[in-house]
């Protein structure tokens, strides 16, 4: 069956890439999305089965508006992907680097390539912030742009025929982008998964002191192993704050019952989503990385 996946951004993304790597043994359609309420809306309305969403970066942290949208979507969490965030200077076949007058990318990846770009900066050559960086590459491809090039996936360059200037470029190479798995079907939640192991859930608590340590304390006590925490504002109610919460367990009965100990103590709770905690980059040395993926789809 073809996973019709909703992505952010176009082929050559980080978003396909993650999508790539968590259906590694499947075939996947991308859904190419401008923006994340395209993404969800490519859900709402059938138009993909699934969806790719980045959720926090190990260098620029929560990407928060996702957290709301995920919420209020109904969607739920089928799993996770970190990636390794692996930036490239790509541009023309025979473009040479003295000779650019403009850089183009996502605003993100500009910043996470500080060092490297500072000294074109200095040299005069223009910084240009865009939607995405394969869509970058995208355009200087199919136009055959000089002088122009892009930052972004080595993936990306091979789909839209560039050739890589300068590889590795991002200033920090402990650079991980986490990806939250979401489906659109009832019927394909965990069901192509082994038993889980982790579950994200959102609450509300009552505005009095000590509500938060007092949910806390309990699910500590079923040794529940809280992997984030992050608070988020209640639209409307000045100083209220919605938690959202991942948790890691080894016994699926105990956390179920830690679920149903802390639910009296809040006044709305949610599961967004149960599924396998997947391998976090510290934790193996068999995360497959942009490269591999790239060499694998170029020789099938």
């Amino acid at each position: 069956m073809v996973k019709k996946t909703a992505i952010q951004g176009v082929s050559g993304s980080f978003h396909e890439i993650a999508a790539r790597q968590y259906f590694a043994n499947e075939t996947i359609q991308p859904v190419e999305c401008d923006s994340f309420n395209a993404l969800f809306d490519a859900l709402q309305f059938k138009e993909a089965n699934f969806a790719v969403v980045a959720i926090e970066n190990s260098v620029a942290g929560s990407i928060i508006p996702n957290y709301a949208h995920i919420k209020n979507s109904g969607f739920k969490i089928i799993g996770e992907v970190y990636l390794r965030i692996e930036q490239n200077l790509v541009g023309i076949p025979g473009q040479k680097i003295d000779s650019i007058k403009e850089i183009h990318s996502h605003p993100m990846a500009i910043e996470q390539c500080g060092e490297f770009l500072n000294p074109l900066r200095r040299k005069g050559v223009k910084i240009v912030n865009s939607e995405d960086t394969a869509l970058s590459a995208k355009r200087i491809g199919e136009n055959r742009i000089a002088n122009t090039v892009a930052i972004s996936s080595r993936r990306a360059a091979e789909i839209y025929h560039l050739e890589v200037l300068a590889e590795s470029i991002e200033t920090n190479k402990e650079n991980f982008t986490r990806f939250l798995i979401l489906s659109g079907e009832e019927a394909n939640n965990n069901t192509h998964r082994l038993t889980p192991n982790k579950s994200s859930i959102c609450f509300k608590l009552p505005h009095e002191q000590g509500s938060l340590s007092q949910a806390l304390s309990v699910l500590t006590y079923y040794k529940m192993n809280l992997t984030k925490i992050q608070s988020l504002p209640i639209v409307g109610k000045v100083w209220q704050y919605l938690f959202y919460v991942d948790l890691v367990f080894d016994d699926y009965e105990k956390y179920r019952l830690s679920l149903k100990a802390i639910e009296p103590l809040t006044t709305e709770m949610q599961i967004l989503g149960e599924y396998r905690q997947a391998y976090r980059p510290a934790e193996t040395e068999q995360l497959i990385t942009q490269n591999e993926i790239s060499h694998d789809y170029k020789t099938r």
